[in-house]
């Protein structure tokens, strides 16, 4: 069963893209590095300007009373413990992702970014530890070991353009585990005056919310009332209530949208439609928003916000430090400085890109990272980058000058850091081509994300049976977008000589009436040997697809169309069809078209640009594991 523009993005469902929190979560880093950078760079020069102005407005109180009870901080304190756990909600989330859909999803890879993300804080520890040993300053040791997620990856993506996205991948894995250790670095360490019962209490509440998560419920209010009285709690209690948003984000599980919940959704919204009252609408709302996951939702709701307003004003209240002569001088000398700029400048590299290459060593090869040496390298000079955590920690261990000099240092790492990524990102780009491709893809197998694997036996194909790369499409005859995506994937067979092409049908009954009679047609063409013609034509003519326009395509491609009337009559496609929907359910495919490259799930648009793109990096990699 062989045969030797504008970004196109939209699919048909009910979600758009609801499969690609990844790159929303990548896409939403970078783009907030830029202001959290400006947010830094106005910090430092309110604090030069007028640092009387600046300590008065953040060292401002606010109080919130209920009858006799009642909280009080200054704003910035309210903005480490209050705004800040939702940061840290998103990076549960996030860990939480990772765990359910993410690389961790096989729990075979966790081990690396496990022993990475580990290392990568031992090492700095011990810099920082070195230099300050004996001394008053030992005990802030946890300002020199965290790497800042949003800024790292946004900084990696500035000025390391040319790694593939796999290495940004692996970067958050890595953080992910940096970020679970420095939280309970946090709880531990730097929590003091601890109340039993308070804490106690938080304990007791958090139970509760698994115990209303394992019920099934989903009102997010509930979630709320009961993370308020948590927090409320662990506040009282003397532990950094910013714990709790990590614990909040791990509850919330994660997982692709079910093309059932899609069905039931376009149900309620089509008795909407038909009869638009107040009532209706409520319920094709809650219909919609079942369709996603928890985390989905929360991602969508918090990450913007956690981006581009909470860190950004963290950076803004935390990052002014007064720079003079006299502040210079004695920063570069003072231990905490040195201790920290070096942990992260020298110490995070070590530690990362070592203890990726123990685990390889000593595995034999058998866990290694999934992209090569010369991304875990950049990898780790980035992880130099420990703005946020490293910044909060700060403030818990040290006060006035020694806060000031712990600042500087971090800020002086994060500029060392960026600068030096660039440089070897540069060095990278000189390799030769094939020895540059090695250095960046690594020869590690890739996850495969399409559950059931290319039958040349049985699925159809176009192009080469030996192709180096495999481009499955999951389509709808009907799907004004496939229809879109198919002079693309026809350019690209021409484009490619060694590129095979696969449909598998998945017809969206629930929003395309014609498409299981179109798909049904194609299958009863297959049987004379006429798959790809009938294929092409439908899609042609995705609004003629009644049973008379099959027919007459039928009789135009010179086929028996008496066996093709009588092979539609008995349904005889239907169960290879039912077979398709399977694999595309399994896969986690809920809309059309779906594209999979070497079984890898192909996110994002599919214009001749991208797919392209995607397809000479499946290839290279095919080339290196070959």
């Amino acid at each position: 069963m062989t045969e030797s523009q504008g970004t196109l993005s939209g699919r048909t469902a009910w979600v758009r893209r609801f499969d690609t929190p990844l790159r929303e979560f990548l896409r939403t880093e970078t783009g907030s590095a830029a202001i959290l950078l400006a947010a830094t760079l106005a910090a430092l020069a309110w604090a030069n300007i007028d640092l009387r102005s600046y300590e008065a407005l953040w060292g401002t109180g606010l109080s919130i009373r209920l009858g006799g009870w009642g909280l009080s901080q200054d704003l910035r304190h309210w903005v480490n413990t209050g705004l800040m756990t939702f940061f840290f909600l998103v990076v549960g989330l996030e860990a939480r992702r990772e765990f359910d859909m993410g690389e961790l999803r096989d729990r075979r890879r966790l081990a690396l970014p496990l022993v990475a993300g580990v290392g990568g804080m031992i090492v700095p520890v011990a810099i920082y530890l070195l230099f300050n040993a004996g001394l008053p300053s030992v005990h802030g040791w946890g300002a020199a070991m965290s790497t800042d997620t949003a800024f790292a990856l946004g900084m990696l993506a500035l000025v390391a353009r040319r790694l593939p996205a796999r290495a940004h991948t692996y970067m958050l894995t890595v953080t992910v585990v940096d970020d679970l250790v420095a939280l309970c670095v946090i709880a531990i360490f730097y929590s003091e005056h601890v109340r039993p019962l308070a804490l106690l209490a938080a304990t007791g509440i958090f139970a509760v919310v698994l115990l209303v998560r394992s019920l099934g419920v989903r009102q997010g209010i509930v979630y709320a009332l009961l993370g308020v009285a948590a927090w409320v709690a662990l506040f009282k209690s003397g532990v950094e209530p910013v714990v709790l948003g990590l614990a909040m984000g791990m509850v919330a599980y994660a997982s692709p949208a079910a093309r059932g919940d899609l069905e039931r959704a376009t149900d309620l919204f089509r008795l909407f439609r038909e009869q638009p009252t107040p009532e209706l609408a409520r319920s094709a709302g809650v219909g919609l928003a079942r369709a996603l996951s928890p985390n989905d939702r929360l991602q969508q709701i918090y990450h913007p916000w956690t981006s581009y307003l909470i860190v950004p004003l963290f950076a803004l209240s935390n990052a002014g430090v007064a720079i003079s002569g006299d502040f210079l001088s004695r920063a570069l000398t003072s231990p905490i400085t040195l201790g920290i700029v070096l942990a992260y400048v020298v110490g995070k590299p070590i530690g990362i890109i070592g203890s990726s290459w123990l685990v390889t060593r000593l595995t034999r090869g058998g866990v290694r990272p999934p992209v090569g040496w010369a991304a875990v390298a950049s990898g780790g000079t980035i992880a130099g980058i420990g703005f946020t955590v490293s910044l909060l920690i700060a403030t818990l261990a040290f006060s006035g000058e020694r806060l000031e000099e712990a600042k500087f240092g971090i800020l002086a790492a994060a500029l060392l850091a960026s600068v030096l990524t660039w440089i070897l990102s540069r060095a990278i780009a000189l390799l030769p081509p094939l020895v540059r491709t090695r250095a960046v893809l690594g020869t590690a197998e890739s996850i495969i994300d399409l559950a059931a694997p290319v039958d040349p036996e049985r699925d159809h194909l176009r192009g080469p049976d030996e192709a180096l790369v495999t481009v499955v499409e999951y389509g709808d005859f009907e799907c004004p977008y496939c229809g879109m995506a198919e002079p693309v994937v026809r350019e690209l067979l021409r484009d490619f000589g060694d590129v095979r092409y696969v449909w598998r049908h998945l017809p969206l009954r629930d929003v395309h009436p014609s498409a299981q009679l179109a798909a049904e047609a194609a299958e009863a063409a297959a049987e004379q040997g006429a798959f790809w013609e009938m294929h092409d034509l439908l899609l042609d003519h995705q609004g003629d697809l009644l049973l008379p326009d099959l027919v007459g395509y039928a009789e135009g491609l010179g086929l028996d169309v008496e066996r093709f009337r009588r092979d539609l009559e008995d349904h005889v496609g239907a169960a290879r069809i039912a077979e398709d929907i399977d694999s595309a359910d399994i896969s986690g495919v809920s809309g059309t078209p779906t594209f999979f490259v070497n079984g890898r799930r192909h996110h994002g648009a599919y214009d001749i640009t991208t797919l392209s793109a995607a397809v000479r990096a499946a290839k290279a990699r095919a080339i290196l594991v070959s």
